[in-house]
C-alpha cells in the first residue's frame, strides 16, 4: 500500500488512540489497584493508601478521555460500532468511576462513623470499574461477538483484570509507603501474583481460539518466532515480581520499584502483542482502520489539535508526578 496522508492518518491516529489507553490502563489501573486492596488494609493504613493516589488519581483519567475522544472524532463508524454492543458494561464502569470520586472527597470529609461507609464504597467502584474494564477488553479481542465462547472469554478477562490491577497497586504501595504497610502489600502481592499469572496465561491460550484472526498472525511461520520474545519476557517480569516479593532486603535497598516496573513492562508487552494481532482492524474482522477513519480533511484539522493537546497532556503529567513523588502520609483537608 502505497503510504499518502489518507492511509497514514489513520494510522497516526490509531497509534495516538492506543497509547492514550495504554497510559491510562498503567496509571488509572494503579489506583484501582489500590482501591481494590483497601479493604485489606487498618483505617489508618486506609488514609495513606487513598493519600498515596491523591494527586494522580483523577488527572489519571485524562487519558481515557483522550483515548475515547480520539475513538469518537477519528473512528466514527467504529466508535458506534464498539459503543453499541459494549453500552452496559460502559455504563457501568461510569458508575464505578462516579462511585470512585463521590466516595473519595466524603470519606475525608464525613463523620468517623460515616468514613467506613466512604470506604467501602470507593473500594466497590474500584472493583466494578475494573470488572466493567475486563469485560469489554475481552469483548472487543473477540469482534463483539455474543455467542457462548465470546461471553466467557469476555468473563475470564473480567475476572483477570483486578488480579492484574491489583499487582500494579501493590508495586504502587511498595514505592510510596514505609514500615507495616509496605510489608502488608509485599504480603498481598504474594498471594495475588499466581492467581495473576495464572489467569493471564490462561487468557492468552484462550485468546486465538477465540479468534481466527488471533490464530493466523500467531501460530505461522517465521512470525511465531518473532512473537516468542513477547511470552518469554512477561515470563522474565513474572519471576522478577516473584523474587522482589518474596526478597524484602530488596525492598529495603531501595528496589522496590522493579514490582511496579515489571508489571508495567507485562501490561505494555500485551499491549503490543494486541496491537499486532488485531491489525490492520479497529474492530476485529469487522472494520479495518482506514473503513472507520473521518475524511482525511478531518483528520488534518483534528491533528492540529492533537498536536497542541498530546504534548501539553504528557508535560502536565511528567510535572504532576515529579511535584509529587516521594513517600504518602495520611491525606487531609484543611477545614
Amino acid at each position: 500500500m502505497d503510504m499518502t496522508w489518507a492511509t497514514a492518518l489513520p494510522l497516526i491516529f490509531m497509534a495516538v488512540m492506543g497509547l492514550a489507553l495504554l497510559a491510562y490502563v498503567v496509571l488509572d489501573g494503579y489506583d484501582l489497584g489500590v482501591g481494590i486492596l483497601l479493604p485489606l488494609a487498618s483505617d489508618a493504613e486506609k488514609d495513606v493508601m487513598v493519600a498515596s493516589i491523591g494527586p494522580f488519581w483523577d488527572a489519571n483519567e485524562t487519558w481515557l478521555v483522550l483515548g475515547v475522544g480520539v475513538l469518537l472524532i477519528c473512528f466514527p463508524k467504529a466508535h458506534g460500532m464498539v459503543l453499541s454492543a459494549l453500552y452496559l458494561p460502559v455504563a457501568v464502569m461510569l458508575v464505578g468511576l462516579i462511585l470512585r470520586g463521590v466516595a473519595f472527597d466524603f470519606r475525608v470529609k464525613a463523620r468517623d462513623s460515616h468514613k467506613a461507609t466512604w470506604n467501602r464504597l470507593f473500594a466497590a467502584g474500584s472493583l466494578v470499574t475494573t470488572l466493567a474494564q475486563g469485560w469489554m477488553l475481552g469483548a472487543y479481542i473477540t469482534g463483539l461477538q455474543n455467542d457462548t465462547w465470546g461471553l466467557l472469554f469476555a468473563l475470564g478477562i473480567a475476572l483477570t483484570l483486578p488480579a492484574a490491577y491489583a499487582m500494579l497497586g501493590v508495586g504502587w504501595l511498595i514505592m510510596k509507603t514505609e514500615g507495616d504497610l509496605q510489608h502488608k502489600a509485599l504480603a498481598w502481592g504474594r498471594k495475588v501474583l499466581w492467581p495473576m499469572g495464572a489467569a493471564l496465561a490462561g487468557i492468552s491460550l484462550a485468546t486465538p481460539l477465540v479468534s481466527h484472526t488471533v490464530f493466523a498472525k500467531w501460530f505461522v511461520l517465521p512470525e511465531l518466532f518473532a512473537l516468542l520474545p513477547i511470552p518469554l519476557a512477561c515470563v522474565g517480569a513474572f519471576f522478577a515480581i516473584r523474587h522482589v516479593l518474596h526478597t524484602p532486603r530488596v525492598v529495603q535497598a531501595g528496589y522496590g520499584w522493579i514490582v511496579f516496573v515489571a508489571t508495567v513492562v507485562v501490561f505494555v508487552l500485551a499491549f503490543f502483542g494486541l496491537a499486532y494481532s488485531i491489525y490492520p482492524f479497529i474492530v476485529i474482522d469487522r472494520l479495518t482502520v482506514w473503513e472507520a477513519a473521518s475524511a482525511t480533511e478531518s483528520l488534518v484539522v483534528i491533528g492540529i489539535g492533537v498536536a497542541i493537546t498530546l504534548p501539553v497532556i504528557i508535560v502536565y503529567t511528567v510535572f504532576m508526578y515529579r511535584v509529587f513523588w516521594g513517600k504518602a502520609r495520611e491525606l487531609t483537608y484543611g477545614l
